[in-house]
């Protein structure tokens, strides 16, 4: 994993989920800017997914499991389009919340990656 890609991730998802998050509570249903959002944060998980599978082909292998990498990724990467498969069968306010939780998830997942990735010993 590369660092600074690590952390632009968090940031990312970090302020979508406090957007979804807030113009949830404030009683916004799910919109383009929301859905948007989670977008972002999606596209730059199947590059981390890129990252995940050239790094150590390039000679920067990780030092914890790398199973356990693979599936805190896999499930980084399922979690926004389930949240906006859910905010668009049901438009609620509630549902921009969820997309908001779904984010900072994703934020922790990824700090967790960086972790398992650089700090940990196999």
């Amino acid at each position: 994993m590369i660092l600074w890609f690590a952390v632009v991730q968090v940031a990312v998802a970090v302020v979508a989920g406090l957007l979804c998050v807030v113009l949830g509570l404030a009683g916004r249903r799910p919109s383009d800017l929301t859905v948007g959002s989670l977008a972002l944060v999606e596209l730059l998980l199947v590059a981390q997914v890129v990252v995940g599978l050239a790094a150590p082909l390039t000679g920067n292998p990780p030092s914890g499991s790398l199973l356990e990498f693979w599936v805190y990724l896999v499930s980084a990467v399922l979690l926004p389009p389930a949240a906006v498969f859910w905010a668009l069968l049901e438009r609620s306010r509630w549902s921009t919340v969820i997309m908001g939780i779904a984010a900072l998830s994703v934020a922790v997942m990824v700090w967790r990656m960086q972790v398992i990735w650089t700090v940990q010993g196999a």
